[in-house]
């Protein structure tokens, strides 16, 4: 049974007895002509204050119920593993039961899919205080975007439970103190639902060695949000479900153009690289999480990192240099670990309420400072220009009305795919050659 505790941001890997084991141990030795484990897909843990999702529908955790998240890998495979996740919670939860199969439609399963999901042999597990768990190897075959079920029954205290914010897809969950209905393919009970990911962190597949994981690590853009309206909030509901994020159209150009890489989305709407974000919704600092979230996860090889918007948004926050300092931290980490860095620039945001009017005259002008050091340096591997791909040709400082979302913050779901088609394919340089 391995469970992760994070500490001072150390990210230490622990068994229950405490004894250090590897961070993402291969199925079997990591050479190139071997098998590993990389990363399928991913919610980055952002808070436990889930008491409401971006729909602004509001959340009852409280006990004795089960979840079923409905997740979407961007690499198929026959052997799984799932990480369940208690990092923001400062008390322990019990894990009574875990399934995983193929979702048939909205909470049902298809009945020949569902397994059982173990932990060291056992199907219960207790995830310490600020902890993560990692399942036992789980024999499934499915196929890249086809949608999953991960179903996780707490039968004691689930009160404001561990989840990624906003997770842009529609998951299920039953009131509290009805039981366990994990191993249910029909989710009759299931009654409630939810655009937040409760739970269930990351999910992880056995791969031929050549294989290689590319972690989008960022805030809202990369997060895939669209809002409803000029004000932010809620989101656009037209665009949940659809699996339409800049990582998904980057997954879906790499798998078309056959380069061995899969996409990880690391984004955590509202997260600041200098700072923790503004709500505990918007998660700690990048650099705070930068080791859970990128460093640590299975057959990582590179890591772009797109954010910094929201450091200069509302309230008017960090100044040129702390955000430049920020920077140069996360390139140090990433490099130490082995791994290629992608850096990418702000995209325009001026004409936005959050990010943009509120903080004219201050924002724009840092943007423009950091974009032109962010294309001048020489410390990432890469730079991806985002601003260049995705700015109104006629006025720079805002976004291609081709592109904007209905805050002019946010992209719309061409403005995403704009994002992946900017992605130079060459830049990822293949894990075996």
């Amino acid at each position: 049974m391995v469970v992760k505790t994070w500490m001072a941001g150390a990210g230490v890997l622990l068994m229950l007895t405490g004894a250090p084991v590897a961070a993402a141990e291969p199925a079997s030795p990591a050479g190139c002509g071997g098998s590993h484990w990389v990363g399928s897909w991913l919610a980055a843990p952002s808070d436990s204050f889930s008491v409401i999702d971006p729909a602004l529908s509001p959340q009852f955790s409280a006990g004795d119920q089960t979840y079923r998240l409905v997740i979407t890998p961007h690499r198929g495979g026959s052997t799984v593993r799932v990480h369940l996740t208690d990092r923001t919670r400062p008390t322990p939860i019990e894990i009574g039961h875990v399934t995983i199969g193929a979702q048939a439609d909205n909470a049902a399963v298809q009945p020949d899919s569902l397994r059982e999901v173990t932990f060291g042999g056992s199907r219960t597990v207790t995830i310490p205080a600020h902890g993560d768990a990692i399942s036992d190897p789980i024999e499934l075959t499915f196929d890249a975007f086809e949608p999953l079920s991960v179903s996780v029954y707490v039968p004691g205290v689930a009160v404001l439970p561990t989840e990624h914010f906003d997770g842009n897809a529609t998951s299920f969950y039953s009131p509290p103190f009805a039981g366990d209905r994990a191993a249910e393919p029909s989710g009759a009970a299931l009654s409630l639902h939810t655009t937040a990911i409760p739970l269930v962190s990351g999910l992880d597949v056995v791969a031929p060695g050549d294989i290689g994981t590319i972690v989008a690590f960022g805030d809202s853009i990369t997060d895939g949000y669209v809002a409803a309206n000029y004000l932010g909030d809620p989101q656009d509901h037209s665009v949940v479900d659809r699996n339409v994020r800049y990582p998904d159209f980057l997954q879906r150009r790499l798998d078309a153009a056959g380069r061995p890489f899969t996409v990880l989305n690391a984004g955590i709407s509202g997260n600041r690289v200098s700072r923790e974000g503004l709500i505990p919704q918007f998660g700690p600092d990048a650099v705070s999480r930068i080791q859970a979230d990128a460093i640590d996860q299975a057959g990582v090889t590179d890591v772009i990192l797109a954010e910094g918007i929201n450091d200069l948004g509302v309230p008017i926050g960090a100044s040129y240099e702390q955000i430049i300092a920020a920077y140069t931290t996360l390139i140090d980490r990433l490099h130490a670990a082995g791994l290629r860095v992608h850096l990418a620039t702000l995209m325009p945001a001026s004409n936005a309420l959050l990010d943009g009017i509120l903080t004219l005259p201050y924002s724009d002008p840092v943007r423009v400072r950091v974009n032109a050091w962010i294309r001048g340096q020489h410390l990432a591997d890469h730079v991806i220009d985002f601003d260049a791909a995705l700015r109104n040709p006629a006025d720079p400082s805002v976004l291609d009305p081709r592109f904007a979302g209905p805050d002019n913050l946010h992209p719309n779901a061409t403005g995403y795919r704009a994002m992946a088609d900017a992605i130079d394919l060459d830049a990822f340089q293949p894990r075996c050659s």
